[in-house]
């Protein structure tokens, strides 16, 4: 049986030749999953808003010194309210796949933080994916959560499950279990405390990677004086500009083909967060663009 989808704005009002074009060589994915928020709800709105939100970002970009001109589609929100959350996750894997193929860039939206395991397992699947590096407040490594293995508090364990590498950027809150697991595997992680001073220690982050990469970014890795629209803030984050750096970084040196940006909590009256998501989305892009030099619309 057919899953019903749910028709969204496009990502950055681009006109249809563009945000309907499967042939596009990038794709958002906006996914409005939240089912294991352990904290502030929210997540299941940060997709459309930060659609809603990239209709106001101006379309040149002061950094790289051009317009923002890509041919993007975007893809339809895909209606998970009727499907337990083993059923949701295994339809986002399928909708990841399908979106993957003849090696299309997919950037996709949440939602809550689980959702990376399934794009993950689809992008490995389709693209190759052999690491995925995190930037995040939380380590997300516990086996079970609140009850669940599905919890967005479980997503990077699940990922290791695959059989991948890590590398772990911005963390600064986790359980001893997490801890322990850390050092006995010997994880690589960037800690929140050795970044203060905008400092990146790209060699440990270059050492860790191995084949195609995907970025997953969740928002809560920023201070929440800069992104305070999150279910788990963590003070001592990232700014701005140390977040581009990160992200500029991982995608010109190495072969990201997929990205997330996820735990978005939309606040009443306050677009900061989700107008903050639309910007990264866009420098995501466009960093992949200057990379890889990909068709433009």
């Amino acid at each position: 049986m057919a899953i019903p989808t749910l028709r969204n704005r496009s990502f950055f009002d681009l006109p249809p030749e563009s945000a309907d074009d499967p042939r596009a060589p990038y794709a958002i994915l906006p996914i409005p999953f939240e089912r294991t928020t352990s904290y502030m709800p929210g997540t299941r709105q940060g997709p459309t808003a930060i659609l809603d939100a990239s209709t106001q970002v101006d379309e040149y970009d002061d950094e790289l010194q051009t317009a923002f001109d890509l041919c993007v589609q975007t893809l339809d929100m895909p209606q998970l309210d009727d499907l337990d959350d083993y059923e949701a996750l295994a339809h986002i894997q399928r909708v990841a796949e399908a979106a993957s193929q003849e090696s299309r860039f997919l950037l996709s939206l949440g939602g809550e933080h689980s959702i990376t395991a399934p794009l993950v397992a689809a992008l490995k699947e389709t693209r190759g994916v052999q690491t995925v590096i995190q930037v995040d407040a939380h380590a997300d490594l516990r086996n079970e959560y609140q009850g669940t293995p599905h919890s967005h508090a479980c997503v990077m364990r699940r990922i290791l499950e695959l059989g991948l590498s890590t590398v772990q950027i911005a963390c600064r809150s986790l359980s001893a279990e997490e801890a322990n697991l850390i050092e006995t595997r010997d994880l690589p992680v960037l800690w929140a405390r050795d970044l203060a001073d905008g400092e990146i220690d790209t060699a440990k982050i270059d050492s860790a990677v191995r084949g195609p990469v995907y970025l997953t970014i969740d928002i809560d890795a920023l201070d929440p004086s800069e992104a305070p629209g999150t279910g788990t803030p963590e003070p001592g984050g990232l700014s701005w500009y140390s977040l581009l750096k990160i992200v500029r970084h991982v995608i010109t040196t190495h072969n990201v083909v997929g990205a997330d940006i996820v735990e978005v909590a939309p606040i009443a009256g306050m677009a900061v967060t989700e107008f903050l998501a639309a910007r990264l989305a866009v420098k995501v892009l466009l960093y992949h663009n200057r990379r890889g030099g990909r068709a433009r619309g």
